[in-house]
């Protein structure tokens, strides 16, 4: 007995002595509020008051800050903030002449709307690259920057529901499917972190068509871009979906998760960034994402609501995560915020010093979660 004492005694000094490390990964999802000074200048620029010079040492001075202030957070990843991109959603055909503002309509929960262009000519041509954002971050910091791109069946709402005399839809998607993929593979070319689509249309669209249909087509247009790139390479793309954030507002927040989810899973990306944060019945969107994931992929839970102007303290968002970890596996778990905090460069909701404090506090909430996880598995194994 003395002996098997002895030899039990060894193995568990072994096993105590064994070091734990359960990284939780963490990262933005793309937009920073920009500095007032900035807003007023784009509106000014529009207005033909303030030249080109002019505005791009407006967007110089605020992309250098973003940048320096992302650094001070502690975030092991950062994004340029978008500060020069004119929406989310519209940065590829800004200044392109064949456009005719009178498009798709979305409604959000507040009365306002947000109105998408329709193109009047062919063939579709993006004007601006996102790697050319990632390009000018990677000038100013040394850190990992992940750079975020528009949804490729976002896009295709540009195309008018009478058609174009000589330019079908079908050679409209074709030329679409091109610069969706032109659009991703350059940023992963030229060092992005990881690719980030925004996929914000993805619940609205079953608000639109609650059968499904039109998500499905959705999910459909976007894997024909995925399939073009490898395995690998898919690793570093991500999806990123949420019930839109302008203004304060939503437009599919009503929409279920339960609904969502086991459509938005089957998109072959390895990374989903999902809104959470701002969830009201956080049990049964975790107990649809154990349901939906699958084993090669990555949930990245929002951790902070970019709708509310209070701050979340680091204990609140480690027991956000902690209690997560109970049900999705913590190798499968990442952190984020609900959705950027400004996708729309007029969007002055949420002032600038909040948007920072609240990832601030994602960083520290995180390591938080991290040393409560680590001691739950080093029991656990002992």
């Amino acid at each position: 007995m003395k002996a098997q004492s002895s030899c039990n005694r060894g193995t568990v000094a072994s096993i105590t002595t064994k070091k734990f490390f359960m990284k939780i990964r963490t990262e933005p999802i793309g937009s920073i509020p920009r500095p007032l000074e900035l807003i007023d200048g784009m509106k000014a620029h529009a207005a033909g008051q303030l030249n080109d010079h002019e505005l791009n040492k407006l967007f110089e001075k605020a992309l250098a800050d973003t940048i320096k202030r992302f650094e001070a957070t502690g975030s092991p990843v950062i994004t340029d903030g978008e500060q020069t991109k004119p929406s989310f959603a519209t940065y590829p055909i800004a200044g392109m002449k064949q456009l005719d503002p009178n498009g798709v309509v979305i409604p959000f929960a507040d009365g306002h709307t947000r109105q998408l262009p329709v193109i009047t000519a062919g063939p579709f041509r993006f004007q601006t690259y996102a790697n050319t954002y990632l390009e000018k971050a990677k000038q100013l910091t040394s850190l990992p920057v992940k750079q975020a791109v528009i949804s490729v069946s976002a896009l295709s709402l540009l195309y008018p529901p009478n058609g174009i005399e000589g330019y079908s839809r079908d050679q409209f998607i074709h030329d679409l499917l091109n610069e969706a993929e032109a659009d991703i593979r350059r940023c992963l070319i030229k060092g992005a972190y990881n690719v980030q689509i925004d996929f914000t249309e993805a619940r609205l669209s079953l608000k639109l068509d609650p059968s499904g249909g039109l998500l499905k087509s959705f999910i459909d247009l976007n894997n024909q871009v995925f399939s073009r790139f490898t395995e690998e390479e898919r690793k570093r793309i991500g999806v990123h979906s949420c019930p839109g954030g302008d203004h304060d507002s939503t437009h599919s927040a009503d929409v279920s998760y339960a609904d969502l989810l086991p459509l938005l899973f089957q998109l072959q990306a390895g990374n989903f960034y999902l809104e959470y944060a701002g969830e009201k019945d956080k049990h049964s969107v975790l107990a649809s994402i154990k349901e939906n994931i699958r084993p090669s992929q990555t949930v990245f839970l929002g951790v902070t609501n970019v709708l509310d102007p209070r701050v979340e303290t680091p204990e609140e968002i480690r027991d956000t995560i902690v209690e997560a970890a109970e049900v999705i596996p913590s190798g499968q778990l990442g952190t984020t915020d609900d959705c950027g905090f400004s996708p729309f460069a007029d969007d002055t909701s949420t002032a600038r010093d909040i948007a920072f404090e609240k990832i601030a506090a994602r960083i520290n909430g995180t390591s938080l979660a991290e040393a409560v996880l680590d001691k739950k598995v080093t029991h656990l194994s002992v």
